[in-house]
């Protein structure tokens, strides 16, 4: 389900909420009423997603060659996917019941972008779209990424080291 899906559905239980509640609004301007109740959605939304953040994104990940976690992070309000950026590779771990996990070596990477919609933007959260030599899977969308341009220049980063360390270089064919 989309954010704004979601953001819709918060709104519309918060104001069904109100409205059993017999609490008296009319005092109150319509428009200070939408104001509010889009602050406490906005703020319920994050709330629940912080809570998440503690069960879903995993701790066990040990590497005997000193790979290092550099990043952790899942879609906002999701808890069936997670994100792992080390200092190797990628790791995007799928499932709440099976597991599937799908790894991509740094080294292997094209491109990086980020981008954010309007209301995307307003919570702090949008896409990371990698490209790379993986003939499975030549695209990687990570959705809905909390500050998706630190998680970028991140993985930017982890990417350029990674490079560095195998000896790879770019090279441009004018």
């Amino acid at each position: 389900m989309s954010i704004e899906k979601t953001r819709a559905e918060v709104i519309a239980s918060i104001w069904k909420a109100i409205a059993q509640s017999d609490v008296d609004l009319s005092a109150v301007p319509q428009e200070n009423q939408e104001k509010l109740v889009g602050v406490v959605a906005d703020h319920v939304m994050m709330t629940i997603n912080d809570l998440m953040d503690e069960e879903v994104l995993p701790d066990d990940f040990i590497d005997e060659h000193d790979e290092k976690i550099i990043w952790k992070g899942r879609p906002f309000l999701s808890m069936v996917e997670s994100y792992v950026i080390t200092s190797e590779r990628l790791k995007i771990i799928k499932g709440f019941v099976s597991r599937k996990v799908e790894n991509f070596e740094l080294i292997r990477l094209q491109d990086i972008d980020y981008k954010q919609n309007m209301g995307e933007r307003a919570l702090g959260l949008g896409d990371i779209t990698i490209r790379g030599h993986d003939p499975s899977d030549p695209m990687i969308i990570l959705r809905n990424v909390s500050k998706p341009e630190e998680v970028y220049e991140i993985l930017r980063r982890a990417w350029l080291d990674a490079r560095k360390r195998h000896g790879l270089q770019f090279r441009e064919y004018m």
